[in-house]
């Protein structure tokens, strides 16, 4: 399905094709490769039926590009744009880039407790900040938005230490000069104790 050209609120969901060794390696290294794909399989589907809404149009972000445009594995009625090459930074600026104006929220597919009240009060925030940021407990985040309005004259996650405790506060930094607003704090899965 393609990705409509009109200006509205738009989820962006980022999926990797869940095979093993591709998908939530640390999680793997616990529990498996082949655990750790099958969940992330089943996580990403409960996911995708809990934040659509009419309020947004869905779209997925999928790795690889090739196989991930043409995978059976998600929903055949939502809209698909490839990730594209480079660390997680370039690939969500990428999707900032790409698409329309209008707000954005990009999210993964490793948060079990989000539901579409959770985008909802992000697209809210993002009707008086340019840009929103969802606190994970681990020092990341779960979800990211702009507002979008106009050209950026910034450029989001810069020098950002990724995988980290810091993930969040850099990534803040970028956005420097801009009206930043944080969302609740929810927890993703990277490992066993996370589950």
């Amino acid at each position: 399905m393609p990705i409509s050209p009109k200006y509205q609120n738009r989820l962006v969901v980022m999926v990797k094709e869940p095979r093993p060794g591709w998908v939530k390696t640390r999680l793997g290294k616990s529990i498996g490769m082949t655990s750790a794909a099958w969940w992330f399989r089943h996580q990403t589907k409960r996911l995708l039926r809990r934040v659509q809404h009419p309020g947004w149009e869905t779209i997925l972000a999928v790795s690889p590009d090739i196989a991930g445009m043409n995978s059976r594995i998600w929903p055949e009625h939502l809209a698909r744009m490839p990730q594209g090459t480079g660390d997680l930074g370039a690939r969500m600026n990428r999707i900032f880039d790409t698409l329309s104006p209008g707000p954005v929220v990009i999210i993964g597919g490793d948060i079990p407790d989000i539901t579409s009240r959770h985008i909802a009060g992000a697209f809210r925030a993002l009707g008086n900040h340019d840009c929103v940021f969802g606190p994970a407990t681990d020092g990341g985040y779960w979800a990211v938005g702009l507002r979008r309005t106009g050209p950026r004259p910034y450029h989001l996650f810069d020098n950002v230490r990724w995988s980290s405790e810091f993930a969040l506060a850099d990534s803040i930094a970028t956005a420097s000069g801009q009206r930043v607003t944080l969302l609740e704090t929810l927890r993703d899965v990277d490992t066993v104790d996370d589950l």
